[in-house]
């Protein structure tokens, strides 16, 4: 080897997971030094700003750019995965303040863990090689796992970080096993280098690309909680403390989406008849599972869970198409979704006070005679997530359900019409115990301004994209792949 003609690779892309990682050791130095958890939580937040400063100051100096011999890119698909996950940390962040005290939880590694997770979140979504996105799945959910446990004291939370660990180790387990039927086929990990050869090469009954094609959907399946590998999801989500339930509904889910675009449809683009018939099933199973078992919880965080399973299935139909709009759709969809899911559990942190849990359906009664705001804002929250206009939840599917027709999948959508329907039982029955029952107890919210900056955040926008769809849309067909 010629050390003087050796070139260094460009570290340029990676700066903005640098910036996280390098906060993040930070955050648990500084944890060391100050006794103000705030102040823990603010740097964080300084950092997430930073990282989003510098992710788009990059793309607009440089352009897509890869480095490390193609292995790591960035461009318009992963900046908008990016902002996802930016927004996702810091709302979770700031509605985080004021309850991991009341849980007794105030630790700041859970700042730094929060910014571990969206660093490995980030390099799955730029990842263009699979051993590169391995890396960043793990860096995600080991991070994600000790989130999930954080409440030592909490039999709850150590069961649902348990389940969460095993059941994750088998979706690792089935993604490795993949990577390496895939590379023993086409002797690289390179997801455009495996393109080119399938194309070249056909699939023609091929059982090991086949095979290598199941084992990634079961992969990313378990990360975007879709049937049957949903699983660990409802113990997992009620479980957790409810900042980290509402910050993995969202982060890990649009990772697992990210990925699973960027391999089906760059690796496996010449095959995506085969695929699809892989993902249908998924995705009707998610819908109807998700909607049908979220009808019988009384536990608001359980349903929402099963809610997350359904939405996963309605963002599966924007992959399905096989489109660069339908993948728009589900980049558009993913974005919403963040805002709405992390206002819903928002509204339930709000509700947690010392002895009072407000997780359960019942402490939802006659909450708008009380608090007309809060109840006002749940309202918006439950009628985006059933997908009532002119909310920007409606927007999401609307245009995934469009992308499936127009890809000739009008059957697929049927089922998700109906099954949306079936979700406004459990979505409305929430604002029903709010506007038409009488309160049984006085509740006291616990609010902050962080919380309340992070509730405002999240109506309007769940409003503003309502109304004017098209700002959203168009950066998310700006951003396919370029």
């Amino acid at each position: 080897m010629d050390l003087n003609n050796l070139t260094l690779p460009s570290i340029r892309p990676i700066i903005p997971e640098l910036i996280l990682i390098c906060i993040g050791l930070m955050l648990i130095l500084l944890d060391l030094i100050v006794k103000r958890k705030e102040v823990v939580a603010f740097v964080g937040v300084v950092g997430t700003f930073l990282a989003l400063y510098v992710t788009f100051k990059v793309y607009a100096l440089t352009g897509p750019q890869s480095t490390f011999a193609g292995m790591f890119v960035i461009d318009g698909y992963s900046n908008f995965f990016k902002l996802i996950f930016y927004i996702n940390v810091i709302l979770t962040i700031c509605i985080s303040l004021k309850y991991m005290v009341i849980e007794k939880t105030s630790f700041g590694e859970y700042y730094a863990l929060l910014l571990f997770a969206t660093s490995g979140m980030m390099i799955m979504a730029s990842a263009l090689d699979l051993i590169v996105l391995y890396l960043g799945l793990e860096l995600m959910a080991l991070s994600t796992y000790v989130l999930v446990g954080i409440m030592r004291h909490s039999i709850r939370s150590n069961e649902a970080a348990i389940k969460y660990f095993l059941l994750g180790g088998f979706s690792s387990a089935f993604l490795l096993y993949g990577i390496s039927m895939i590379y023993g086929l086409t002797g690289t990990t390179d997801i455009k280098a495996i393109a080119v050869y399938i194309s070249e090469n056909g699939f023609a009954g091929n059982q090991i690309l086949l095979f290598s094609m199941v084992l990634f959907a079961v992969a990313f399946g378990f990360k975007i909680a879709a049937v049957p590998f949903h699983m660990w999801a409802p113990d997992a989500y009620e479980g957790a403390p409810t900042s980290v339930t509402a910050f993995m509904s969202v982060g890990p889910k649009a990772a697992g989406f990210a990925a699973l675009g960027r391999v089906f449809m760059i690796a496996f683009s010449s095959i995506q008849i085969e695929w699809s018939m892989v993902l249908i099933p998924l995705a009707i199973l998610s819908m109807v599972v998700g909607n049908i078992v979220a009808i019988s919880q009384t536990n608001i965080k359980r349903m929402l869970a099963y809610s997350s399973i359904a939405h996963a299935g309605y963002a599966l139909l924007g992959v399905i198409a096989g489109t660069n709009e339908g993948l728009s759709s589900m980049m558009n969809y993913m974005f919403i979704y963040a805002f709405m899911n992390i206002g819903a559990f928002a509204v339930v942190i709000m509700l947690r006070s010392e002895g009072f849990r407000g997780e359960n359906l019942s402490d939802y009664e006659g909450l708008a005679k009380s608090h007309p705001l809060t109840s006002a804002l749940m309202l918006v929250f439950m009628f985006s997530l059933t997908g009532i206009p002119p909310t920007a939840g409606f927007i999401g599917k609307f245009y995934v359900f469009m992308e499936a027709i127009k890809a000739g999948y009008a059957s697929l959508v049927v089922v998700a019409v109906i099954f949306s329907i079936v979700s406004a039982f459990f979505y409305l029955r929430v604002v029903m115990y709010m506007y038409m029952k009488e309160p049984k107890r006085e509740v006291v919210l616990t609010t902050s301004p962080p919380m309340n900056f992070a509730l405002a955040v999240t109506a309007l926008m769940i409003i503003i994209l309502g109304v004017f769809p098209s700002l959203l849309l168009n950066f998310a067909k700006l951003s396919i792949f370029g």
